[in-house]
């Protein structure tokens, strides 16, 4: 059969399908821009949530680290003032001992300084020496006065006195007890009992030689020279005070039994002296 010749119009597009490719195009295009918008809106929306979190941790690990901090600046804190409080507590302790230990030297100072101007009274130190066994410049009368005592025994006659050498060597030893070398103090009051056992000074030495072994804790030795000078002179001025110091060493060797024993005989012997007077107020404060 005979082909029948094709026409140029007819192979033209309809106008309807034209319209029709144009609208199809036109929706694709307009939902593939549709779809890539949403993917950028979407895409755009989790890098700020990530950058949200990022920053809400950095927050989160500097308020940790600072707590931390805190935490730590507060145990250091706690830590100090432990330390301050324990240091505070020794020194209140120190304060304490120290305050007692005032108290008792300040007694043993004015008991001292008594028993050194009756002692000077009697027996003369040279002249360069204090009048009373207190500083420098102190009233030769106040000395004199605090010197007396009713238990004394009155002398008839002018007391022996001692010879220059015995008097350089007994002042020797006494100005070591006053500048506080008590060590010292001890070997030269017991040279000079050993050089002079019968010197007019030998008593007080004796004195002088228990209150210098006290002053360095040596108080079983200081009760036996102060035993020694009260056995050899009985009535000497400073034989109330060598009771007074016999308590005192036995107050330190713990032994308030024997303490108060020796207080009650001062009193009983030496009644109307000083020490006795001095006895009386401390038995008071033992009871």
């Amino acid at each position: 059969m005979p082909t029948m010749p094709t026409r140029k119009a007819d192979l033209q597009p309809a106008p309807l399908l034209l319209t029709l490719r144009a609208g199809i195009l036109a929706l694709t295009a307009a939902a593939a821009l549709g779809v890539g918008a949403s993917a950028r809106a979407d895409l755009f929306g989790d890098d700020q949530a990530r950058q949200a979190i990022l920053d809400l941790r950095r927050r989160v690990d500097q308020v940790v680290l600072s707590q931390n901090k805190l935490i730590d600046e507060n145990t250091q804190l706690r830590r100090s003032m432990l330390d301050l409080q324990q240091q505070i507590d020794s020194l209140k302790g120190d304060l304490a001992r120290e305050r007692g230990q005032n108290e008792q030297s300040a007694q043993q100072l004015s008991d001292l300084q008594k028993q050194l101007a009756d002692l000077q009274r009697q027996v003369g130190v040279s002249p360069d020496a204090p009048q009373n066994g207190a500083p420098e410049g102190a009233s030769s009368d106040a000395a004199a006065a605090a010197s007396k005592q009713e238990n004394a025994p009155a002398a008839a006659n002018p007391a022996p006195t001692a010879n220059q050498r015995e008097k350089q060597d007994y002042d020797a030893a006494l100005t070591q007890f006053r500048g506080g070398n008590f060590t010292a103090a001890q070997t030269g009051f017991a040279g000079f009992i050993k050089r002079y056992p019968h010197s007019v000074l030998a008593p007080a030495a004796l004195f002088w030689l228990g209150n210098a072994q006290y002053a360095t804790r040596n108080y079983k030795e200081a009760v036996s020279n102060f035993r020694i000078l009260l056995g050899v002179a009985p009535q000497h001025e400073k034989a109330p005070e060598a009771l007074l110091s016999i308590a005192n060493c036995q107050v330190e060797l713990k032994d308030q039994k024997a303490a108060h024993a020796t207080l009650q005989q001062l009193i009983k012997t030496y009644p109307r002296s000083e020490a006795a007077s001095a006895a009386r107020e401390r038995l008071a404060k033992m009871k």
